[in-house]
């Protein structure tokens, strides 16, 4: 997504000179910047980085789609401060997803997937090896990526509008590949048919998936669609769709572009009554597992069971709120906790605040991932910061 501001996105405001002074956390809970992008890698245009994984020593890897490149920070001294940045690779097209597989590490570009290998030993990598082609661009053009429990790769292909049909079965969907690059589709075929890479659909946007660490079940969030009424050309009611956060299983259809999820609704969705109107479609159609806040913009998600966090956390998830850019009253821009019982997820509450004041946001989070040393690390693409959580023993 770009962070260029649109009419209602929430303006931007100057970054603070202590950022850490500025966001609130729940009690025994602290925020410092592990690192400044741009300063710590001396390229101005490095301003927006993405989505993160950790390899096996602990160093941090980060997408920055403007740039076209993938970035590795290492904590040499273990201060919790990023002290060198590497250069992995460069000249990539819009690169999004990170998931290493042993030591190889897979980037979902905008139009296919590649695989990064050291050269002797040592990065940047060798010339990436492609082992996708053909993805879907335009639209929502952004791949997210992640090596599933199943040691199969899932790959976000967002919608190429904000409400239509589309023609291409890829769209609005996660599809599933083997590490070599083989479709893994909910769907078994035979004969002449081509296998299919989808696994699910129906999905506009969902940019952020993980897997329960007990049950292996799939959450991913989901963007909903903009501007729509609860009436049939009625005036646009900015609370209405609310964002998703879905239990993914194999072949299910999760309503849109027909149907979104409504708060506190157990059972099918609503049917969009300016598109479609298929009310006995959507009530077959996968409810949410629980909703957001309308265009809070839902992406990145980890769960915390490895996190060093008091227990009564461990069984939860924390989700980024990128933030709203189309609300007259701005949402988003904040972390959240995501509240399991067992498996399933069943309240929200703010985590960390203070990237949105009044009508001006200084950062919009992204990604959130747990290191190897037990943080909570988040990636912010407006402030150019990724940021180290840890608890403090009270």
């Amino acid at each position: 997504m770009s962070t260029v501001a649109c009419a209602n996105e929430a303006g931007q405001g100057t970054v603070p000179a202590n950022p850490s002074a500025s966001i609130q956390l729940p009690s025994g809970f602290k925020l410092n910047v592990f690192a400044n992008i741009p300063t710590l890698s001396k390229h101005e245009n490095a301003t927006s980085p993405r989505m993160m994984v950790f390899d096996a020593l602990g160093n941090l890897y980060v997408s920055m789609p403007k740039l076209g490149a993938v970035l590795m920070l290492s904590d040499q001294n273990h201060d919790g401060v990023a002290d060198k940045i590497y250069l992995i690779a460069q000249n990539l097209n819009a690169p999004h997803g990170l998931a290493f597989v042993g030591e190889k590490l897979y980037v979902a570009n905008q139009d296919s997937i590649v695989v990064l290998e050291k050269n002797n030993g040592t990065w940047p990598a060798k010339s990436p090896v492609t082992i996708v082609k053909n993805l879907p661009t335009g639209g929502h053009t952004l791949k997210s990526l992640k090596l599933g429990p199943d040691g199969l790769l899932y790959v976000n292909v967002g919608s190429s509008c904000n409400v239509c049909s589309e023609s291409d079965p890829l769209r609005a969907t996660i599809l599933r590949y083997t590490t070599e690059g083989k479709s893994a589709g909910a769907l078994t075929t035979l004969g002449r048919h081509a296998p299919s890479p989808v696994y699910a659909s129906g999905l506009r946007n969902s940019q952020g998936f993980a897997w329960h660490p007990n049950t292996h079940k799939m959450f991913a969030t989901n963007e909903g669609a903009d501007n729509r009424s609860e009436v049939k050309n009625g005036k646009v009611n900015d609370a209405l769709p609310p964002e998703h956060l879905n239990q993914i299983e194999a072949g299910k259809h999760y309503g849109w572009p027909y149907c979104w999820g409504m708060p506190n609704q157990n059972e099918g969705q609503f049917a969009d009554p300016s598109f479609g109107n298929d009310v006995d479609f959507c009530k077959r159609a996968q409810a949410p597992a629980l909703t957001f806040i309308s265009h809070s913009t839902p992406i990145g998600i980890t769960f915390l069971h490895d996190a060093k966090i008091p227990k009564v956390y461990k069984s939860d998830a924390i989700v980024a709120l990128h933030g709203s850019w189309n609300r007259k009253k701005h949402s988003g821009y904040q972390l959240v906790r995501v509240k399991f019982e067992g498996d399933r997820p069943v309240s929200v509450e703010d985590f960390a605040t203070g990237w949105l004041s009044g009508t001006q946001a200084w950062g919009r989070p992204v990604d959130v991932v747990v290191g190897t040393d037990g943080a909570i690390y988040v990636s912010d693409d407006r402030a150019g910061l990724i940021y180290r959580i840890t608890y403090q023993v009270q």
